[in-house]
């Protein structure tokens, strides 16, 4: 058998990855670097630079800088977005010929970060803890409207990662239904807990922690790896080490670790691959006693733009990793 050349399952959505390191080169010399563009990157006439001066709403959330008491000197302030995806209303079902159809109902905001150009990676730990704070404080804030049955809440950096605006800042989105992917997430660990009568993620943690070669970092709460069936090279995932289905229940000791946790991995990676473009999202159980799943363990996931779909993946919805997350956790360990 081919060792450089394999597929892995992902135990909770069944889906398959091919891990093929032969079509790839060394961690370091197959990173695409982002390219740099000045008009993108440029401070001028930027809308989240002085949001209230761009024509922003009134702030729902102001976190201020260390030392400072507010006004301007603001670290942190959440924003509602100025073109939603969603926005508040009367929700509507209707049909239309075979289909469902809901209204656009719901809530999107922008949390907003100070520096221009200095984000996650280059944050201190505390300013990371901030970031994670705006995003429990809104989390808590959202979770109770009608019709909110999942708060989605994820970051993008980087053209190639889809932001629109170079100014780093992270978007929160409270939608009338469960995502579908992240739905399919719910079930398959609900399936695994109901065969095996424990926490998939728990499980996936102590292994990892036994095996130990796909651990980029650890503190007292939190874990970091690089999952066994990554879905690109160079993906990361931190888990909180003690079961909790939701992001809002996050204490402020956990707060603080997960900070470190966030910030770390965000650090390395762009260490590793020489600040890379990068997506990274909440996955946590949906909104609502009634909707609460304690079979479920919250987490972050953060994909590196490295790579493109290309003919086989767009067929195939089967996603080629040409870094093994073995390979991938060695390099961002040591940086």
């Amino acid at each position: 058998m081919d060792a450089s050349s394999e597929l892995r399952r992902d135990l909770i959505s069944g889906d398959w990855v091919v891990i093929s390191t032969r079509r790839g080169k060394r961690p370091q010399r197959g990173a695409k670097k982002r390219p740099r563009d000045p008009e993108y990157e440029k401070i001028e006439g930027c809308p989240f630079e002085n949001p209230q001066d761009g024509d922003n709403a009134p702030p729902l959330l102001v976190l201020p800088a260390m030392g400072a008491s507010g006004g301007s000197n603001w670290f942190v302030q959440v924003v509602e977005n100025k073109y939603p995806a969603l926005a508040p209303g009367e929700e509507q079902d209707r049909t239309v010929g075979p289909f469902s159809v809901k209204s656009g109902v719901g809530f999107h905001e922008v949390v907003i970060t100070r520096p221009h150009d200095r984000g996650l990676p280059q944050f201190t730990v505390q300013e990371a803890s901030f970031v994670l704070r705006a995003y429990r404080s809104r989390y808590h804030a959202l979770a109770h409207e009608h019709p909110v049955r999942y708060i989605s809440v994820f970051h993008n950096f980087g053209k190639e990662a889809g932001a629109s605006l170079f100014h780093p800042h992270s978007q929160i989105l409270a939608i009338p239904v469960i995502p579908p992917d992240v739905n399919r997430s719910f079930q398959g660990s609900l399936k695994y807990f109901e065969e095996k009568g424990h926490c998939v993620h728990c499980d996936l943690i102590g292994w990892e922690r036994t095996e130990k070669v796909r651990v980029v970092f650890e503190n007292n709460s939190f874990l970091v790896v690089c999952p066994f069936v990554s879905r690109t090279a160079f993906e990361v995932r931190i888990f909180p080490k003690a079961h909790e289905p939701c992001f809002q229940e996050l204490g402020d000791r956990e707060l603080g670790d997960a900070a470190e946790a966030l910030h770390e991995a965000l650090r390395k990676l762009w260490v590793a691959l020489d600040g890379p473009a990068y997506n990274f999202f909440i996955h946590t159980s949906p909104c609502g006693n009634s909707l609460y799943f304690p079979h479920y363990h919250w987490h972050i996931e953060i994909l590196p733009k490295v790579s493109i779909w290309a003919g086989f993946e767009i067929a195939t919805g089967i996603e080629i990793s040409t870094v093994s997350p073995e390979e991938a956790a060695h390099t961002l360990r040591s940086v």
